[in-house]
């Protein structure tokens, strides 16, 4: 077997690889690069679902960043248990192919209860007094402790939030640089998320957005390093790229203004009711799953959504059969949003009505994707002293909410979730092994998403007829 480090470099395209990335441009020089094809939706969980297994959404059921758990109505986001990803993933694979096999996971997603020797993932503790005290979860629990002990605690409020941004991705590299120097692992997987945060807060041609590319480029180039010390091969993936956008859809508010979605009326504002609700959308950037009581609902749901300025397609089963999301966690209805578009998860109609969490940081309460959560609230006259008020709230023990979040949607530039308009604005596949034996050439200058299962094997020497 040949050791291999797979670096996942959320939204990064093969078109920015370029004058701003010399590192990158020198791995695709030294071994080959090409476009990777998208899945729709073409979003984390998704993504990396397929990655792991080969496998279309419809096949391992990852439909989304979350779903609505038809069995108790509840809609899940952000979830990391392994065994919600249907199909043999690739360490289950490798270890099946050679039992001397090892592998650590350094915060890819899908990570907890995941057959590899060595994990770690952002897994806060949710006290019974309401706060949410930062951690990483890991196992062994004494692989996390190292990595901390050497490293410093992980800087979670740089990992989501309106803080989001390079410390984040400069810890999990130097995590998995040290994995890579004390574990040896045969594959050492390491997620690097920071470079999508200002593209989506401004847009990826902006020059925030840039510099986000070039710091992104030295902390890979020190990663290649680390992986030639250890006689690894280096294989860098996307999930998807990011396109500029400047039209917020409120999906479901029209969805409630045609009486097919109901909120329950609370003493802290309105809460979506999936049960009392004929139709509603959980939105996922610029894709949305309709979940729909009965076929009237769906009848009605798309006859208001066709007419939804901002959408572009809205795809029953047989429509969803041809992108290959046809599982039963879709939704009745997929909308598409279009070039410019995005979804919203807003459901209330009148700002008084709108719920506690709606200007915080809670991406498991909210029924739905919420991009404004990087951003502080420009209408605040001096947010951070808002932000030390309520830090000075949560030392002394009271309850508080760090209500610093926005809800002017206007305010993002960038979004992702449809297929990519060319194949140079979608994931990218870069190896520092040349396309040929193991790593077969493109189909057509593209390299399938399904494909990356099989050339990481391969690249191993756990290639199927190895």
């Amino acid at each position: 077997m040949k050791p291999l480090l797979w670096i996942d470099a959320v939204g990064l395209t093969a078109d920015q690889v370029g004058e701003d990335t010399p590192n990158l441009r020198a791995l695709a020089n030294r071994g080959d690069m090409a476009p990777m094809s998208s899945i729709l939706p073409a979003v984390t969980c998704s993504a990396q679902a397929t990655l792991l297994t080969g496998q279309m959404p419809a096949q391992h059921g990852a439909v989304g960043n979350g779903w609505l758990e038809r069995g108790t109505h509840e809609v899940n986001l952000w979830r990391q248990a392994n065994a919600l990803v249907q199909g043999e993933k690739v360490y289950e694979t490798a270890k099946q192919r050679d039992a001397a096999f090892t592998c650590a996971k350094v915060f890819w997603w899908w990570n907890m209860g995941a057959a590899v020797d060595w994990s770690i993932t952002p897994r806060p503790f949710y006290p019974a007094d309401g706060r949410k005290i930062p951690a990483t979860y890991s196992w062994p629990t004494a692989y996390g402790a190292q990595l901390e002990q050497d490293l410093g605690a992980f800087p979670f409020f740089d990992f989501w939030g309106p803080k989001a941004g390079l410390p984040s991705s400069r810890w999990i590299a130097d995590a998995a640089i040290a994995t890579l120097r004390r574990e040896r692992p045969t594959l050492t997987m390491a997620y690097l998320p920071h470079l999508d945060y200002d593209h989506q807060r401004f847009g990826p041609t902006h020059e925030r957005s840039r510099q986000a590319l070039r710091d992104l480029d030295v902390v890979i180039g020190d990663l290649m390093v680390a992986a030639d010390a250890a006689g690894a091969t280096t294989v860098v993936v996307s999930e998807y790229g990011i396109t500029d956008v400047d039209q917020p859809v409120h999906i479901n508010r029209a969805l409630r203004e045609a009486g097919l979605l109901v909120a329950r009326v609370t003493p802290n504002g309105d809460v979506l009711d999936p049960f009392g609700s004929r139709a509603f959308a959980l939105a996922d950037h610029q894709v949305a799953h309709v979940y729909c009581q009965d076929a009237d609902a769906i009848a009605q749901a798309r006859r208001v959504l066709e007419s939804l300025d901002g959408v572009d397609e809205v795809l029953d089963r047989s429509a969803q059969a041809a992108h290959g999301i046809d599982h039963a966690n879709a939704g009745e209805l997929v909308v598409v949003a279009k070039p410019n578009a995005w979804f919203t998860y807003y459901y209330w109609l009148d700002d008084a009505a709108e719920p506690d969490f709606a200007r915080t940081v809670d991406i498991h309460r909210k029924p739905g994707y919420d991009p404004l959560e990087m951003l502080l609230d420009p209408e605040l006259r001096f947010p951070m002293v808002r932000v030390a008020r309520r830090l000075a709230q949560k030392k002394l023990g009271m309850r508080y909410a760090m209500d610093v979040i926005p809800l002017d949607a206007q305010l993002i530039r960038g979004s992702h979730g449809r297929l990519p308009a060319t194949p140079g604005a979608g994931p990218v596949w870069i190896s520092s092994q040349p396309f040929g034996v193991g790593n077969p050439e493109p189909v057509d200058g593209v390299v399938p998403m399904t494909s990356a299962k099989d050339r990481v094997l391969a690249l191993m020497g756990l290639g199927a007829t190895s």
